[in-house]
């Protein structure tokens, strides 16, 4: 199956997600079909004999790693398939329940997970979660230094006018995210980001109640959108990049839902 943690159907930020939308899910669908169908090609013609399936790990999550790669790192090139080594295992878990009861849209995705059990699931997130492989920078557009400057102000400080609390209150002030449930944000590629936050406004992607960033995606503009990605795409990772221990934030009340459980992040 694979593991997409996002999709890219928003409309709202970007005209390359517009563009490359369709050709990454067809990437996705054929990369599911060949990871799928390359041990039958191993039968000889006219065998009548089952083909004969390795039952490891890394045969079942096949479809996952033709898309993030083999151990989770991500397409850097494509900007649509983010990273899934080191993410907190709870966070992925999460994301793979939702692809299953139709709160996250992609079909790719959704069609993967449908038949998978809980368990299954889970064995997945963890089996990513324990891949610790460098980060790949991928590519930014050019944005002037006051979108950048904003898109800072944003993430570290928040936007007391409009509500919206820092990234850093929930993600960490490393933005690494923290133990068990919430995602890093650094090392994510810039098309991706926006296409998160575009879709929590267009409603193509949620969690479950209380839905904390659909409330805060809802209060940024596209401007504010895009200088967010911007900004944390091309700040430097640190030296620790793991996820911070369960319990080093306590997540705000700004936007009435935040402290309540099930609204997670990208």
């Amino acid at each position: 199956m694979n593991v997409r943690i996002g999709e890219v159907q928003t409309v709202e930020v970007g005209s390359s997600h517009r563009r490359g939308a369709g050709g990454a899910v067809l990437t996705a669908v054929l990369a599911i079909l060949l990871a799928w169908l390359s041990p039958l090609r191993a039968a000889a013609p006219g065998d009548n004999a089952a083909p004969q399936v390795p039952d490891t790990l890394q045969q079942r999550i096949a479809a996952c790693t033709s898309c993030h790669g083999v151990h989770g790192e991500g397409s850097p090139g494509s900007g649509f398939f983010p990273r899934l080594a080191g993410k907190p295992a709870g966070y992925l878990a999460r994301q793979l329940m939702y692809f299953h009861d139709g709160l996250r849209k992609y079909a790719p995705m959704e069609y993967m997970v449908r038949s998978l059990s809980p368990a299954y699931m889970r064995e997945i997130a963890e089996y990513f979660a324990a891949q610790q492989v460098p980060y790949q920078r991928s590519q930014v557009p050019h944005l002037p230094a006051t979108t950048l400057q904003r898109g800072e102000q944003l993430v570290t400080q928040g936007d007391p006018a409009l509500k919206v609390p820092a990234c850093e209150r929930c993600h960490g002030k490393s933005l690494t995210g923290v133990e068990p449930d919430i995602p890093g944000l650094v090392g994510l590629p810039y098309d991706y980001i926006s296409s998160q936050l575009g879709s929590w406004r267009t409603g193509t992607r949620a969690a479950a109640a209380p839905d904390c960033m659909s409330e805060i995606a809802n209060r940024l503009t596209p401007t504010d959108i895009s200088a967010v990605a911007a900004w944390l795409a091309t700040r430097q990772l640190p030296a620790d990049t793991h996820a911070l221990p369960a319990g080093s934030v306590t997540p705000p009340l700004v936007c009435g839902v935040l402290a309540g459980k099930g609204g997670d992040g990208t």
